[in-house]
Protein backbone atom coordinates (compact mmCIF):
# COMPACT_ATOMS: atom_id res chain seq x y z
CA UNK A 1 0.00 0.00 0.00
CA UNK A 2 1.09 3.48 -0.74
CA UNK A 3 2.06 6.40 1.36
CA UNK A 4 -0.40 8.78 2.00
CA UNK A 5 1.01 11.97 1.78
CA UNK A 6 -0.26 14.63 4.85
CA UNK A 7 1.44 17.52 5.31
CA UNK A 8 2.79 18.60 8.29
CA UNK A 9 1.07 21.72 9.34
CA UNK A 10 1.09 22.06 12.66
CA UNK A 11 3.87 24.83 12.83
CA UNK A 12 2.03 26.75 10.01
CA UNK A 13 -1.17 26.81 11.71
CA UNK A 14 -0.19 27.75 14.52
CA UNK A 15 1.49 30.66 12.88
CA UNK A 16 -1.88 31.46 11.38
CA UNK A 17 -3.49 31.24 14.50
CA UNK A 18 -1.00 33.73 16.08
CA UNK A 19 -2.14 35.94 13.21
CA UNK A 20 -6.02 35.81 12.95
CA UNK A 21 -5.98 35.39 16.48
CA UNK A 22 -5.47 39.31 17.19
CA UNK A 23 -7.56 40.58 14.43
CA UNK A 24 -10.70 41.92 15.45
CA UNK A 25 -13.30 43.15 12.72
CA UNK A 26 -14.72 40.85 9.72
CA UNK A 27 -13.32 43.37 7.70
CA UNK A 28 -9.74 43.19 8.75
CA UNK A 29 -10.09 39.43 8.92
CA UNK A 30 -11.34 39.04 5.50
CA UNK A 31 -8.93 41.25 4.04
CA UNK A 32 -6.17 39.08 6.30
CA UNK A 33 -7.14 35.86 4.92
CA UNK A 34 -7.49 37.12 1.20
CA UNK A 35 -4.00 38.25 1.43
CA UNK A 36 -2.89 34.73 2.93
CA UNK A 37 -4.64 32.97 0.20
CA UNK A 38 -2.82 35.11 -2.48
CA UNK A 39 0.43 34.21 -0.60
CA UNK A 40 -0.23 30.58 -1.69
CA UNK A 41 -0.85 31.41 -5.01
CA UNK A 42 -4.99 30.66 -5.01
CA UNK A 43 -7.30 33.34 -6.66
CA UNK A 44 -9.79 34.87 -3.28
CA UNK A 45 -13.24 35.98 -4.61
CA UNK A 46 -15.26 37.96 -2.28
CA UNK A 47 -18.94 39.32 -2.21
CA UNK A 48 -20.53 42.32 -0.36
CA UNK A 49 -21.66 40.55 2.58
CA UNK A 50 -17.76 40.23 3.61
CA UNK A 51 -17.47 36.30 2.38
CA UNK A 52 -14.13 35.26 0.75
CA UNK A 53 -13.16 32.05 -1.03
CA UNK A 54 -11.35 30.16 -2.97
CA UNK A 55 -11.60 27.01 -5.81
CA UNK A 56 -14.22 25.70 -7.67
CA UNK A 57 -14.70 22.46 -7.03
CA UNK A 58 -18.13 20.77 -5.74
CA UNK A 59 -17.19 19.92 -1.58
CA UNK A 60 -17.95 23.55 0.18
CA UNK A 61 -15.64 23.58 3.15
CA UNK A 62 -16.31 26.75 5.11
CA UNK A 63 -14.57 27.81 8.34
CA UNK A 64 -16.40 31.65 9.67
CA UNK A 65 -14.60 34.60 10.06
CA UNK A 66 -16.84 36.52 12.76
CA UNK A 67 -16.53 36.34 16.43
CA UNK A 68 -18.64 36.86 19.52
CA UNK A 69 -15.67 39.10 21.46
CA UNK A 70 -13.34 41.27 19.84
CA UNK A 71 -9.86 39.19 19.55
CA UNK A 72 -7.11 40.79 21.34
CA UNK A 73 -3.97 40.16 22.96
CA UNK A 74 -2.78 36.39 23.16
CA UNK A 75 -1.58 34.89 26.71
CA UNK A 76 0.37 31.78 26.40
CA UNK A 77 0.46 29.53 29.37
CA UNK A 78 2.23 26.28 29.08
CA UNK A 79 0.63 24.32 26.35
CA UNK A 80 -2.76 26.68 26.10
CA UNK A 81 -3.18 29.80 24.57
CA UNK A 82 -5.69 32.01 26.08
CA UNK A 83 -7.86 34.89 23.98
CA UNK A 84 -11.39 36.03 23.49
CA UNK A 85 -12.37 34.21 19.84
CA UNK A 86 -9.16 32.43 20.01
CA UNK A 87 -10.98 29.23 19.47
CA UNK A 88 -14.34 30.00 17.71
CA UNK A 89 -13.57 30.51 15.30
CA UNK A 90 -10.17 31.76 14.71
CA UNK A 91 -8.84 28.61 15.47
CA UNK A 92 -10.66 26.67 12.53
CA UNK A 93 -9.83 29.88 10.40
CA UNK A 94 -6.30 28.68 10.78
CA UNK A 95 -6.77 25.11 10.06
CA UNK A 96 -8.91 26.03 6.92
CA UNK A 97 -5.89 28.67 5.49
CA UNK A 98 -3.27 26.18 6.10
CA UNK A 99 -5.04 23.63 4.20
CA UNK A 100 -6.25 26.06 1.51
CA UNK A 101 -3.30 25.21 -1.51
CA UNK A 102 -4.17 21.18 -0.69
CA UNK A 103 -7.46 21.19 -0.67
CA UNK A 104 -8.50 23.55 -3.36
CA UNK A 105 -6.26 20.96 -5.64
CA UNK A 106 -8.50 18.47 -4.35
CA UNK A 107 -11.36 19.55 -6.12
CA UNK A 108 -12.56 22.05 -3.30
CA UNK A 109 -13.69 25.01 -2.91
CA UNK A 110 -13.09 26.53 0.72
CA UNK A 111 -14.61 29.21 2.28
CA UNK A 112 -14.69 31.85 5.20
CA UNK A 113 -18.23 33.20 5.85
CA UNK A 114 -19.64 35.90 7.88
CA UNK A 115 -22.89 36.23 9.90
CA UNK A 116 -22.57 32.48 11.74
CA UNK A 117 -22.69 34.49 15.60
CA UNK A 118 -25.53 36.13 17.02
CA UNK A 119 -28.21 37.42 14.87
CA UNK A 120 -26.17 36.91 11.66
CA UNK A 121 -28.69 34.39 11.45
CA UNK A 122 -25.90 32.12 8.98
CA UNK A 123 -26.12 34.80 6.06
CA UNK A 124 -23.15 34.60 4.97
CA UNK A 125 -23.03 30.40 4.89
CA UNK A 126 -26.72 30.76 3.06
CA UNK A 127 -25.37 33.49 0.21
CA UNK A 128 -22.46 30.82 -0.19
CA UNK A 129 -24.36 27.63 -1.09
CA UNK A 130 -26.82 29.77 -3.06
CA UNK A 131 -24.21 31.51 -4.93
CA UNK A 132 -21.61 28.30 -5.02
CA UNK A 133 -23.75 25.54 -5.37
CA UNK A 134 -22.03 22.58 -3.82
CA UNK A 135 -22.82 19.17 -3.96
CA UNK A 136 -21.81 18.73 -0.19
CA UNK A 137 -20.92 20.80 2.55
CA UNK A 138 -18.21 20.59 5.17
CA UNK A 139 -17.87 23.13 7.90
CA UNK A 140 -14.83 23.62 9.95
CA UNK A 141 -15.83 24.76 13.81
CA UNK A 142 -15.49 23.21 17.10
CA UNK A 143 -13.76 21.18 19.75
CA UNK A 144 -12.19 17.99 18.86
CA UNK A 145 -13.32 14.95 18.33
CA UNK A 146 -16.74 16.68 17.80
CA UNK A 147 -18.32 16.37 14.33
CA UNK A 148 -21.83 17.94 14.16
CA UNK A 149 -23.92 15.55 11.93
CA UNK A 150 -27.57 17.16 12.49
CA UNK A 151 -28.82 20.63 12.63
CA UNK A 152 -30.60 21.96 16.04
CA UNK A 153 -33.16 24.27 14.44
CA UNK A 154 -33.97 27.41 15.84
CA UNK A 155 -36.44 30.53 16.14
CA UNK A 156 -35.36 33.79 17.33
CA UNK A 157 -37.59 36.72 18.70
CA UNK A 158 -38.01 39.92 20.06
CA UNK A 159 -40.71 40.78 22.15
CA UNK A 160 -41.59 44.54 22.98
CA UNK A 161 -44.31 45.46 25.57
CA UNK A 162 -45.81 49.15 25.23
CA UNK A 163 -47.40 50.93 27.55
CA UNK A 164 -48.42 55.40 27.83
CA UNK A 165 -45.49 55.18 30.68
CA UNK A 166 -46.07 58.07 33.13
CA UNK A 167 -45.37 59.47 36.51
CA UNK A 168 -44.75 56.43 39.38
CA UNK A 169 -47.20 58.40 41.52
CA UNK A 170 -49.40 61.05 39.31
CA UNK A 171 -50.31 58.21 36.97
CA UNK A 172 -50.18 55.05 39.32
CA UNK A 173 -53.56 53.52 37.85
CA UNK A 174 -52.08 53.47 34.14
CA UNK A 175 -51.29 50.00 32.54
CA UNK A 176 -47.59 49.36 32.92
CA UNK A 177 -45.85 46.57 30.42
CA UNK A 178 -43.81 45.23 33.31
CA UNK A 179 -46.56 43.07 34.71
CA UNK A 180 -46.90 41.81 31.06
CA UNK A 181 -43.15 40.92 30.55
CA UNK A 182 -43.00 39.07 34.27
CA UNK A 183 -45.99 36.82 33.19
CA UNK A 184 -44.48 36.18 29.78
CA UNK A 185 -41.34 35.30 31.52
CA UNK A 186 -43.01 33.14 34.08
CA UNK A 187 -45.15 31.01 32.04
CA UNK A 188 -43.01 30.74 29.40
CA UNK A 189 -40.44 29.11 31.44
CA UNK A 190 -43.00 26.81 33.07
CA UNK A 191 -43.66 25.51 29.48
CA UNK A 192 -43.46 21.73 29.21
CA UNK A 193 -40.12 20.71 27.14
CA UNK A 194 -38.67 17.63 26.22
CA UNK A 195 -34.74 17.02 26.58
CA UNK A 196 -34.87 18.10 22.21
CA UNK A 197 -35.88 21.52 23.29
CA UNK A 198 -34.58 24.36 24.68
CA UNK A 199 -36.08 28.02 25.96
CA UNK A 200 -33.27 30.49 26.31
CA UNK A 201 -34.20 34.68 26.99
CA UNK A 202 -30.79 36.32 26.32
CA UNK A 203 -31.80 39.72 27.05
CA UNK A 204 -33.88 41.86 29.03
CA UNK A 205 -34.84 45.51 28.84
CA UNK A 206 -37.17 48.50 29.68
CA UNK A 207 -37.83 51.84 31.74
CA UNK A 208 -36.30 54.96 32.28
CA UNK A 209 -36.32 55.99 35.60
CA UNK A 210 -36.53 54.88 39.35
CA UNK A 211 -39.57 56.70 39.36
CA UNK A 212 -41.72 56.83 35.89
CA UNK A 213 -43.44 54.21 34.67
CA UNK A 214 -42.18 52.13 31.67
CA UNK A 215 -42.89 53.24 28.04
CA UNK A 216 -41.32 50.02 26.88
CA UNK A 217 -39.64 46.42 28.34
CA UNK A 218 -38.26 44.08 25.96
CA UNK A 219 -36.73 40.46 25.86
CA UNK A 220 -35.15 38.67 23.01
CA UNK A 221 -35.55 34.68 23.02
CA UNK A 222 -33.70 31.92 21.39
CA UNK A 223 -35.86 28.65 21.06
CA UNK A 224 -34.06 25.38 20.02
CA UNK A 225 -35.61 22.17 18.66
CA UNK A 226 -33.97 18.80 17.26
CA UNK A 227 -36.88 18.42 14.94
CA UNK A 228 -38.88 20.88 12.52
CA UNK A 229 -42.30 19.85 14.50
CA UNK A 230 -41.14 20.52 18.20
CA UNK A 231 -40.04 23.64 17.25
CA UNK A 232 -42.71 24.99 15.60
CA UNK A 233 -44.49 23.81 18.40
CA UNK A 234 -42.88 25.37 20.74
CA UNK A 235 -42.81 28.78 18.82
CA UNK A 236 -46.34 28.46 18.75
CA UNK A 237 -46.74 28.64 22.30
CA UNK A 238 -44.26 31.06 22.70
CA UNK A 239 -46.16 33.53 20.60
CA UNK A 240 -49.60 32.57 22.16
CA UNK A 241 -47.92 33.42 25.67
CA UNK A 242 -46.75 36.82 25.07
CA UNK A 243 -49.73 37.50 23.27
CA UNK A 244 -51.99 36.78 25.98
CA UNK A 245 -49.51 38.79 28.67
CA UNK A 246 -49.88 42.03 26.59
CA UNK A 247 -54.05 41.16 26.73
CA UNK A 248 -54.09 40.53 30.09
CA UNK A 249 -52.41 43.36 31.38
CA UNK A 250 -53.93 45.96 28.88
CA UNK A 251 -50.54 46.95 26.77
CA UNK A 252 -49.60 46.93 23.42
CA UNK A 253 -46.82 43.82 21.74
CA UNK A 254 -45.04 44.21 19.28
CA UNK A 255 -43.23 40.74 18.08
CA UNK A 256 -39.96 40.60 15.64
CA UNK A 257 -38.39 37.57 13.83
CA UNK A 258 -34.55 38.08 14.67
CA UNK A 259 -33.52 34.55 12.84
CA UNK A 260 -34.20 31.09 12.03
CA UNK A 261 -32.09 27.88 11.44
CA UNK A 262 -33.13 25.03 10.19
CA UNK A 263 -33.38 21.79 11.65
CA UNK A 264 -32.67 18.09 10.41
CA UNK A 265 -29.68 16.03 9.13
CA UNK A 266 -28.44 15.59 5.32
CA UNK A 267 -25.07 13.76 6.26
CA UNK A 268 -24.94 10.95 4.10
CA UNK A 269 -23.90 7.66 5.72
CA UNK A 270 -20.75 7.81 3.54
CA UNK A 271 -20.14 11.42 4.74
CA UNK A 272 -20.76 9.77 8.47
CA UNK A 273 -18.17 7.11 7.74
CA UNK A 274 -15.41 9.30 6.68
CA UNK A 275 -15.65 11.56 9.60
CA UNK A 276 -15.40 9.19 11.56
CA UNK A 277 -12.18 7.00 9.90
CA UNK A 278 -10.86 10.77 9.42
CA UNK A 279 -10.46 11.02 12.91
CA UNK A 280 -9.80 7.36 13.56
CA UNK A 281 -7.03 8.09 11.65
CA UNK A 282 -5.58 10.52 14.04
CA UNK A 283 -5.84 8.52 16.94
CA UNK A 284 -9.33 9.82 17.57
CA UNK A 285 -13.05 8.35 18.26
CA UNK A 286 -15.57 10.73 16.57
CA UNK A 287 -18.42 12.46 18.93
CA UNK A 288 -21.58 12.56 16.79
CA UNK A 289 -23.84 15.80 17.88
CA UNK A 290 -26.18 18.02 17.37
CA UNK A 291 -25.28 21.85 17.20
CA UNK A 292 -25.81 25.03 14.88
CA UNK A 293 -23.18 25.64 12.57
CA UNK A 294 -22.93 27.04 8.90
CA UNK A 295 -23.33 23.49 7.76
CA UNK A 296 -27.06 24.58 8.62
CA UNK A 297 -27.26 26.24 5.60
CA UNK A 298 -26.32 23.45 3.42
CA UNK A 299 -29.03 20.99 5.58
CA UNK A 300 -31.76 23.89 4.70
CA UNK A 301 -30.71 23.41 1.18
CA UNK A 302 -31.42 19.71 1.17
CA UNK A 303 -26.99 18.81 0.62
CA UNK A 304 -25.34 17.07 2.98
CA UNK A 305 -23.98 18.54 4.69
CA UNK A 306 -21.50 18.00 8.37
CA UNK A 307 -19.58 19.86 10.37
CA UNK A 308 -15.84 18.72 11.90
CA UNK A 309 -13.95 20.01 14.81
CA UNK A 310 -10.52 21.08 14.51
CA UNK A 311 -8.84 21.64 17.81
CA UNK A 312 -9.24 21.52 21.75
CA UNK A 313 -10.25 24.13 23.94
CA UNK A 314 -12.78 25.37 25.96
CA UNK A 315 -14.29 29.00 27.41
CA UNK A 316 -15.69 29.36 23.84
CA UNK A 317 -17.83 33.57 23.70
CA UNK A 318 -15.76 34.14 26.75
CA UNK A 319 -12.70 36.17 27.65
CA UNK A 320 -11.06 33.09 29.05
CA UNK A 321 -11.64 31.11 26.02
CA UNK A 322 -8.36 28.63 25.12
CA UNK A 323 -6.74 26.11 22.69
CA UNK A 324 -4.13 23.85 22.65
CA UNK A 325 -2.42 25.35 19.93
CA UNK A 326 -0.76 21.39 18.74
CA UNK A 327 -4.20 20.05 18.42
CA UNK A 328 -4.26 22.22 15.05
CA UNK A 329 -2.16 19.42 13.97
CA UNK A 330 -4.30 16.72 14.49
CA UNK A 331 -7.79 18.96 13.00
CA UNK A 332 -5.30 19.90 9.72
CA UNK A 333 -4.91 15.94 9.73
CA UNK A 334 -8.42 15.01 10.34
CA UNK A 335 -9.91 17.27 7.72
CA UNK A 336 -7.73 16.67 5.51
CA UNK A 337 -8.50 13.03 5.93
CA UNK A 338 -12.17 13.41 5.59
CA UNK A 339 -11.96 15.56 2.13
CA UNK A 340 -9.25 12.70 0.98
CA UNK A 341 -12.33 10.39 1.62
CA UNK A 342 -15.01 12.15 0.03
CA UNK A 343 -12.89 12.92 -3.43
CA UNK A 344 -11.77 9.61 -3.53
CA UNK A 345 -8.58 9.75 -2.78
Amino acid sequence: MSEIRIPELGPLSTRLLAEIGQIAGDAARGEWVQNKLRQMGLEPHSDELGDVWAGSGGLLIMAHLDTVLSPGPIRRDKNRWYGPSIGDNSAGVAVLIALAAELTGLGCTVAFSVGEEGLGNLRGARALVKALKPAQVIAVDGYLPGVVSRSVGSHRLRARFMGAGGHAWGDREAASPVPALGQALAQMYALPRSADTSLNVGRLWGGEAINAIPREVGLELDLRALEPDQLNEVSRSVRTLLMEAARKHSVRLELEVLGERPAGMTATPAMLEAARAALLEVGLEAQFTAGSTDASAGVEAGIPALTLSVYRGGGAHTPEEWVEPASLELGARALHGLVRRLQGG
